[in-house]
């Protein structure tokens, strides 16, 4: 990949200056519209799976964990074929991916086969990862090295803005716009198709950079080695495989509690779907207006701590307040809604603690900065596996909802431990010293 002196800008503006490659800015624009496509559903799905199909919660949690496999895969994916094609390449797969099996997803449940609605849900899981983390990787390709954090968060603000920000606020205009219940929501995930095209054709048509369709990765590399980088790279470096298991946990919660809160806001505590899509708007919209600021706080406090304290320990008091306010306030009253999503938007606010591990993981292998963005995207994507995968198997132990949180939190003390050990110079000129030592 291009070294920072070589990616600096002759001519800086004022998007340089403030961490967003001018060259990519229309690139950042799309991510944002395809990832409101892509996080329409995001808040519903799960329910909806289980109206339609008369299935059970478990059956459609292994559905969704499923669909996290195939983005988990898709992510390990997007770094290493940017690297051998190019990130515009694999973007354009990304959209053709997700169309394709979207269509057949919204077929299958038509006609009411679980299996079909597994199959088509799993490969559509790979095209949202081709799209937005090779996205990511052009960014650090492109990004001066001193302000990675900052360009990461600024993805982020996008990624977030779309999955599930502005894409439960689609939600909530569409969804009454096609009548309401299951079948307003089949309205709403095809018009969500609508805007996957839309943020493709912004980022395909509008972006003109050099590194478009060049590949990245070293010219004395097989495709092989390419592809299994990421794979090498974490078994000779123990702090790559630790800072995989960081990421991997970060947004797990998320995931999770998009499984098990749409039901319990909705209909236990008795605020209704309405509300609860206004709940996800409100958590993330705090969440994307604090993303940059973290990558920024990383920059200059540093990129461990931010993440450990603000990231890791932050998001588990988050994630604890916003299961526990809404239980402890009374249901379905006004001024309780109103406390819960404040405690909610806690838990969105300190989730951004966790941007600088984007510039933390090519920062532990600076000579190998497309293997270790290859782990950093497979974690990324992994962590809907993860999310999806803890909430079914607590409560195929039968520790219910309570467990499911408290799980998470185990987790987060996991990844509180494992930041301990990866720290970075987030000096240039430094670690590029210590890169040529090795």
């Amino acid at each position: 990949m291009s070294s920072a002196a070589i990616n600096q800008p002759q001519n800086e503006t004022f998007l340089d200056r403030i961490g967003i490659p001018h060259s990519l800015r229309w690139g950042f624009v799309g991510v944002l519209v395809f990832m409101t496509g892509n996080g329409t559903e995001s808040n519903f799905i799960s329910p909806h799976i289980e109206s339609v199909l008369g299935s059970p919660a478990e059956t459609a949690a292994a559905i969704v964990a499923a669909y996290g496999v195939a983005v988990l895969v898709g992510s390990y994916l997007s770094g290493a074929l940017a690297d051998l094609w190019g990130p515009r390449r694999v973007m354009t797969l990304g959209v053709v991916v997700w169309v394709v099996f979207e269509v057949l997803f919204l077929l299958s449940l038509q006609l009411g086969s679980t299996p079909l609605v597994a199959v088509t849900y799993f490969f559509r899981g790979f095209g949202y990862p081709l799209f937005a983390f090779a996205f990511l990787v052009w960014i650090n390709v492109v990004t001066p090295y001193e302000r990675n954090g900052v360009a990461v968060g600024w993805f982020y603000v996008m990624f977030t803005g779309g999955l599930p920000t502005l894409g439960s606020l689609f939600a909530l205009g569409m969804i009454p716009a096609f009548g309401g219940a299951t079948g307003g929501e089949t309205g709403a995930m095809i018009g969500s198709t609508v805007l996957v095209l839309v943020g493709f054709l912004i980022a395909r048509f509008a972006v003109h950079e050099e590194h478009a369709t060049r590949r990245l990765a070293p010219a004395g590399e097989s495709n092989a080695q390419v592809i299994t980088a990421g794979l090498r790279l974490s078994c000779r470096q123990p702090k790559i495989f630790m800072g995989f298991l960081v990421r991997l946990i970060n947004t797990a919660p998320q995931y999770g509690m998009f499984i098990i809160l749409p039901t319990v806001i909705a209909t236990e505590l008795g605020w209704g779907q309405s509300r609860w899509l206004i709940m996800t708007v409100f958590v993330y919209a705090t969440n994307i207006l604090v993303n940059a600021v973290f990558g920024w706080v990383g920059d200059k406090w540093g990129w461990r701590r931010t993440v450990q304290w603000f990231g890791v320990f932050g998001s588990a008091v988050g994630l604890l307040l916003w299961w526990y306010v809404p239980h402890a306030v009374p249901a379905g009253s006004t001024w309780g809604f109103w406390v819960s999503v404040l405690a909610g938007c806690v838990f969105g606010c300190l989730l951004a603690g966790f941007v600088p591990m984007g510039a933390i993981m090519p920062a532990l292998a600076p000579d190998h900065k497309g293997a270790a963005m290859a782990m950093y995207t497979t974690a990324a994507g992994g962590a809907q596996f993860l999310g999806a995968a803890v909430v079914y198997v607590m409560l195929a132990l039968g520790t219910g909802n309570v467990g499911v949180v408290w799980g998470f939190v185990v987790l987060y003390a996991a990844a509180f431990v494992m930041v301990s050990f990866l720290n970075v110079s987030q000096d240039a000129t430094a670690s590029r010293t210590a890169a040529s030592a090795h």
